[in-house]
Formats: structure tokens, sequence, C-alpha cells
């Protein structure tokens, strides 16, 4: 039986988000052998987009690929379904209604498409390349201007009937708690824990204590980042929003542990740069609302890929998941 060099195999990963679209080329190291990206929201209609981004990734397929095998494209995508490969009614997108997205791409690429949505391909791409190698029980969540989550139970990503199971984020932890600012759900864990969240947090705190360094900015420069320089410089009502921010994580967190008993919870994404002022309270809070048999067993850990990198990883990973 002949050997297969799996150096000469190559996938071709794309994430897709509201404002611009990420690709590289990556092989089954994880190492990124060409990358780019082009703007979404500047194409009207998919077909456009999907035209563009082939005028522009042929040139690298022509360059990297002569003595190397395309094994096939994944893309991670907003309300991506993995069962049809469709993007179905994406609110950050201007593309409404039901995409045929993976049929399009290997019909303009000539390439087998797999997709599914962004944060379960973050999971896969820690699952093959970061922190949760080895790892068949973990949960990833990814904290940003949202909050998405990809669950693996066995080894296998969670998908759910439908395709569209994990979302975590839309999990109510405060019932009747804060309107969300476009699914005007109350009390869910993305109105508390994403940056955007964070900022609401922010500037309703520094209204009620005008002493806070917060002050210092004006409205529209409060964000995430300017919230922990003022946390490092020691304000207390800086710190304060991490505390709570960190408190919501934790209890939504201690109630995911008891659904799937995970090894592990990985954190990604900008709003970990906080560090310790986000991850001790959240440890303290998840830890406190476990029952006894859970306690000290799930471990809760930074992701290790290159937050600039991880997106085209964690697509990629999906053209080598039970290959």
């Amino acid at each position: 039986m002949a050997l297969i060099d799996l150096s000469k195999q190559v996938a071709l990963g794309i994430d897709i988000g509201g404002t611009n679209t990420k690709f590289g080329l990556v092989n089954h190291r994880g190492e990124i052998l060409s990358k780019g990206s082009i703007k979404t929201d500047n194409y009207e209609k998919v077909e456009d987009f999907i035209d563009e981004l082939y005028r522009t990734i042929k040139p690298l397929l022509d360059e990297h690929c002569q003595d190397k095998t395309i094994e096939g494209i994944g893309v991670g995508a907003p309300n991506a379904n993995y069962y049809s490969g469709t993007i179905e009614h994406a609110p950050n997108l201007n593309w409404k209604g039901i995409i045929p997205f993976a049929e399009m791409m290997t019909e303009k690429f000539g390439f087998p498409c797999k997709m599914t949505n962004d944060a379960n391909a973050a999971a896969l791409g820690e699952m093959m390349y970061g922190a949760a190698r080895g790892m068949k029980d973990f949960i990833m969540i990814t904290l940003g201007t949202g909050v998405g989550s990809g669950i693996v139970c066995g080894g296998c990503l969670v998908y759910g009937h439908d395709g569209f199971a994990g979302e975590l984020g839309h999990t109510i932890v405060k019932p009747g708690g804060r309107k969300h600012w476009s699914t005007g759900s109350e009390g869910s864990l993305e109105a508390y824990a994403s940056a955007t969240g964070i900022v609401i947090t922010a500037k309703k705190m520094r209204a009620e204590f005008p002493e806070s360094m917060m002050n210092e900015y004006a409205e529209d420069e409060i964000n995430s980042k300017t919230v922990y320089e003022c946390a490092q410089k020691g304000d207390p009502t800086a710190i304060e929003v991490f505390r709570y921010t960190g408190q919501k994580l934790g209890e939504a967190l201690a109630n995911f542990v008891m659904f799937s008993s995970p090894q592990a919870i990985l954190l990604f994404g900008g709003v970990i740069k906080a560090g310790d002022f986000i991850l001790k309270p959240t440890k303290l809070h998840m830890e406190r609302n476990l029952l006894p048999i859970f306690r000290g067993k799930v471990k809760l850990v930074f992701s290790e890929l290159d937050e600039a990198d991880a997106a085209i990883l964690g697509a990629s990973a999906l053209v080598w998941e039970n290959a």
C-alpha cells in the first residue's frame, strides 16, 4: 500500500465575518503557507463575493500548490449550517435568506467545501492545533463582539438535529435582565460577557462613580481596551466591571459544566486580554456554583492559537475532520 505524503496536502481555510473575510492555505501541521483578506460588506450579492474571493485566491493556489494537493475548502461563517452547507438568515451579512454557500463554492473552485459557524470552527482548530489537542470533551467560548461557543463531546462537535446547537451565548443568565441589542432577549450571557456587554456595564458604572478614571474618556472611547487600561492603573470601578463580567460568565460556565462535564473550558477572543481581571472572578464563580462532584475538575484556560490566524486555522480544520 502506497504511503500518503501529508506534507503535500493543503486545505483552504476561509473565515467570513460581517466586515472582513480572511483566508489562508494551511498544511496538516497548522502552518499557514499564504493568507489574505477581502472586504465582506463590499458585496451586496453573494455571487459577486464568491467571484472576488476566487479572483483573489486563485494566484495563491497557482503559486503554492503546483506540487501539493488541495484537499478541500473549510469555511467558518455566521449562521452556517454544517449539515446543509448553507448560511441561513445571518443578521450581519448583506446576503439574506438561505444561501447554498458550500455548493456555490464547490462549483466555483472545483473542491469539496464544508462549513460551520465561526465558534465551532474555532473549537475544531483548538482541538487540532491548540490547547485542546488530545481532549475529547471540552467547551470553546469565544468572547468578542458577541459570545460564541463550540461544544465537543466524545471528540465530536455537537451540532444538534438541525446543525445549530451550541448557542451558549444566547442562554439566559439573568431572567428579565439586560435587553440584547439585536435579539431582544432579556438577560442573555452575550449581553453581559461580550466586549459589547462590557461597554454597557462600564458606561453604567462610570455614571454611578464620577471619580472613576473611565470618566476621563469620551462616551465613544469606552471599549474593553480602555476599561482594561483603567483597571491596570488601579481604578476600582474598572476592576469592578471585569469582576461583575467574570461573575456572570462564571455562573454560566457552571451550568455548562454540569450539562456536559468537560475536561476544560477554553476561552478565546479579545476580551481575554484582560487576563486575571476577568479570569479570577470567572473561575471563582464557576467553582462556587458547581456541585461538589464537579468542583476542581475542569480547567479554565486561554486559547493557544494566535488570534489573527485562529479563524483561518479553525476553518481549515474542517477539511481534516473525519478525513
